[in-house]
């Protein structure tokens, strides 16, 4: 298994409750296949710039051991997300 580190921004104008349900989806496909480090959500942010007509989102981020396969759908997953604005995963060196 490789160190992944996922950072991810959430829509600002979605429900609390609605944020929380894409966080435990995103969590739940990396569990399927791996296994979380670290998880924080770091709340509300002005964006440095303009994405998709938003200033702001909330942003996520996950450290995780899993195999190349969870990363791939994590990435599908998250291209076809409304809730999610921007995605990065990179392999953790530290």
């Amino acid at each position: 298994m490789r160190k992944y580190e996922v950072m991810y921004i959430i829509r600002p104008d979605i429900e609390q409750e609605a944020v929380q349900a894409a966080v435990d989806k995103f969590q739940g496909i990396i569990s399927n296949g791996g296994e979380i480090t670290k998880h924080e959500v770091q709340g509300k942010r002005r964006l440095a710039y303009e994405i998709k007509k938003f200033r702001d989102g909330v942003y996520v981020l996950v450290n995780f051991n899993a195999e190349p396969a969870v990363v791939t759908e994590l990435e599908r997953l998250m291209k076809i997300s409304d809730e999610v604005i921007r995605y990065l995963i990179t392999n953790d060196v530290a």
